[in-house]
């Protein structure tokens, strides 16, 4: 049987307050080691310099989207970063996966009390009423969580009817 699906979907990660306060902390101490760096002191440009490259690396860090890829049996999560960068996270296949249910499914009560999983997660950090969130145990080392919509919970089903329960 052969498997021609390809799903492709975005999800964008809640924003850290803290990383937002960070951002925000850093960009006024390079503005003022900046002022202070045209008083003639070489130390405050040093310093202004340090604080933008932390700036930078904090703004990439504070918008982050995921995607989620399903194409030939094979599930792929790319990281985003401050919509710009893209970084591989994870590529799962179909076939070492264990289950895949929504998070709150009795399907997985077996699985909970397991403390030897990994736990990943690549859902969007809002709570949601109700909780749209997925979870695979995958290769008995790892719970990945997951917002998929049904299209894509749907390409999985296909390929592993007996794994994916939609409740």
């Amino acid at each position: 049987m052969s498997d021609n699906s390809y799903v492709e979907l975005l999800v964008a990660r809640k924003v850290s307050p803290l990383m937002l306060c960070l951002k925000y902390l850093l960009i006024v101490l390079a503005a003022f080691s900046f002022l202070l760096g045209f008083l003639g002191n070489i130390i405050f440009i040093i310093i202004f310099i340090a604080f933008a490259v932390g700036v930078y690396f904090v703004s990439l860090n504070a918008s982050i989207e995921y995607e989620y890829q399903y194409c030939e049996r094979e599930i792929t999560v790319d990281k985003i970063l401050n919509k710009s960068r893209r970084k591989k996270v994870a590529t799962f296949e179909v076939e070492r996966m264990e289950a895949f249910a929504p998070s709150k499914s009795y399907h997985l009560d077996e699985y909970r009390n397991k403390d030897s999983y990994r736990k990943l997660d690549f859902s969007s950090g809002i709570e949601n009423q109700p909780d749209t969130t997925y979870t695979m145990y995958y290769d008995g080392r790892e719970k990945v969580i997951f917002e998929p919509n049904k299209e894509f919970v749907d390409a999985i089903k296909n390929v592993a009817p007996r794994k994916v329960f939609t409740d």
